[in-house]
């Protein structure tokens, strides 16, 4: 199955400064390179987008570039919940016609995989993009992403959703995307 912009919406879990600075810095640097990408692409393909902030008190609050990338439609949710959909207020934002979340975020085997298999549970299709989520360790992230994939949630790079998203080359908003796309740096 492929990703369809008109079925689409963007959910960025908890990309806060404490979780990011967690990581090791290429690592951060590179998630933080693709969550911009995401977050352009919908908003100029139209592209619902939600971003929550784990407890934001303790685990601060979204770094600089990224605040500066949201788009002003970005809705922008806290919780305590792990998984965004135990929070009603966050689940109530999944009910209408689009049935595919591109899920992006920290961390891959919490937040991430609990969103993920309660998506699933309501019938909407997830699509991780595995490039585009991180664990504290390596080795947390690696077995989430083997437990979606035995588990048949779709795992996808953050390039591949856009160009998905996108479908043609011909695409008016191809050219606008090029420049993110080619700037990816490698993940690890």
């Amino acid at each position: 199955m492929l990703l369809d912009a008109r079925r689409s919406l963007f959910l960025l879990v908890d990309p806060q400064e404490r979780l990011l600075s967690a990581l090791p810095g290429a690592r951060a640097e590179a998630l933080a390179q693709r969550w911009r990408l995401l977050l352009k692409a919908a908003e100029l393909l139209d592209i619902p987008t939600i971003v929550t902030r784990q407890y934001p008190k303790g685990l601060g609050v979204l770094p600089g570039t990224l605040a500066q990338a949201l788009p002003a439609a970005v809705v922008c949710r806290d919780k305590t919940t792990f998984s965004c959909l135990a929070d009603p207020a966050i689940a109530g934002l999944f009910e209408g016609e689009r049935d595919q979340v591109v899920v992006a975020g920290i961390e891959t085997h919490v937040c991430v995989l609990q969103t993920a298999f309660d998506l699933l549970d309501r019938g909407i299709t997830p699509f991780v993009v595995a490039d585009a989520c991180g664990s504290r360790h390596r080795e947390s992230h690696d077995l989430a992403t083997t437990r979606f994939a035995h588990s048949g949630v779709p795992l996808v790079t953050a390039e591949s959703a856009v160009f998905e998203w996108l479908r043609d080359a011909a695409h008016p908003r191809f050219r606008d995307l090029a420049p993110f796309i080619k700037a990816l740096a490698p993940g690890d």
